[in-house]
């Protein structure tokens, strides 16, 4: 199989790409505008396979993508690219409408053009894969958990954005009859996570005795998924999902922000000690705007149907983690120093 993977150089991105050179017979052409967060560095296990090429390149450009279409002629197309922080989305949310609706509906339509040209067996092969967020459903209480018919919600620039490119891309399935799939997935965390995110920020700005800033009281639930047991499941729903269904991928590892900070901290005390415990570097700080207060995924429906259950327990993969970050200076220090480096985003728009 020929397999296109948009925004491939990122945190998710790379993680599929690696999974799909390590463990299938892929073809793998990663499509990415190489933005602040795409790094080539995070496919250095992968860079030198005959089977895996790169092409730098904006989802929004569509002469471009045609081209590359032509030329590489596709199997499928699993489609990450996307503005993904919402802090970010706060400071400059045209951003995130220009990549996510934009650049996604660009993308669709290369694609039905491309399909449209297939012969009937190709035609029949071919899929069209959407990778969402469950930021779309919106705000959760304390009890409950969102589904594959709950109704969309979304409460910042980047949920709305991605809510409207799921919206582009079941449009495009059913008015076009473009074989589609759709997924939604929780919090994802692993290694090679750019550092403005909760885990590896609280990390790194853990190792440089700066403080551990938590919104709020931290008492905000998110459900955290291994980024390889999401990967397994991307292509699962590839090669085995029904065109036109969703499948939600949840961790089943509900924490609190406070508590996945403590953790951190006690791991960080333990492989890498100091004076004091990491946790005295905690902060309480201001709350984002409209910040959701629980996210919690049921994914019955991919396990009940594709037979796929995450196998990184939060501990097990929070340690991991950790000390990936302790081992891999060489990854995230010119990151730090040049693109980012631990300071706070999402205090208001623009």
């Amino acid at each position: 199989m020929k397999v296109i993977v948009t925004g491939g150089a990122g945190f998710i991105g790379s993680a599929l790409i690696r999974y799909l050179i390590k463990n299938t017979d892929c073809t793998v052409l990663n499509l990415d505008k190489l933005t602040y967060a795409g790094n080539p560095d995070n496919l250095k296990e992968v860079e030198t396979s005959p089977r895996y090429s790169f092409i730098q390149c904006d989802i929004c450009d569509s002469g471009k993508v045609a081209e590359i279409f032509r030329d590489f002629a596709p199997d499928s197309i699993m489609h990450l690219a996307a503005e993904s922080h919402v802090d970010r989305s706060i400071d400059s949310p045209l951003e995130f409408v220009r990549t996510n609706v934009m650049g996604t509906a660009n993308l669709l339509n290369c694609a039905l053009n491309y399909y449209s040209m297939l012969p009937e067996e190709k035609k029949n092969k071919f899929r069209f894969q959407h990778i969402s967020t469950d930021e779309v459903y919106g705000s959760l209480g304390k009890e409950g958990f969102f589904t594959e018919t709950t109704p969309y919600d979304p409460k910042s620039p980047y949920s709305a954005s991605k809510a409207s490119s799921d919206h582009m891309v079941r449009a495009w399935g059913h008015t076009f009859k473009l074989p589609v799939l759709i997924s939604n997935c929780s919090n994802n965390y692993g290694p090679y996570h750019f550092p403005e995110k909760l885990i590896p920020l609280i990390i790194l700005n853990a190792l440089d005795g700066k403080p551990l800033p938590i919104y709020g009281k931290g008492d905000n639930v998110r459900d955290w998924l291994y980024v390889e047991d999401h990967a397994r499941a991307l292509w699962l729903i590839n090669r085995q999902g029904v065109p036109g269904e969703t499948y939600n991928i949840g961790g089943n590892n509900e924490r609190t922000n406070l508590e996945v900070v403590e953790t951190c901290c006690a791991i960080l005390d333990e492989l890498r000690p100091k004076a004091e415990s990491y946790s005295k570097q905690i902060t309480f700080v201001a709350d984002r705007p409209g910040h959701d207060l629980r996210y919690a995924i049921d994914s019955s429906k991919l396990q009940k149907e594709l037979n796929w259950v995450p196998q990184t327990d939060f501990d097990t993969g929070l340690r991991e983690t950790v000390k990936w970050y302790l081992e891999n200076e060489w990854w995230w220090k010119p990151i730090r120093e040049k693109n980012y480096s631990g300071e706070r985003l999402g205090k208001g728009g623009k």
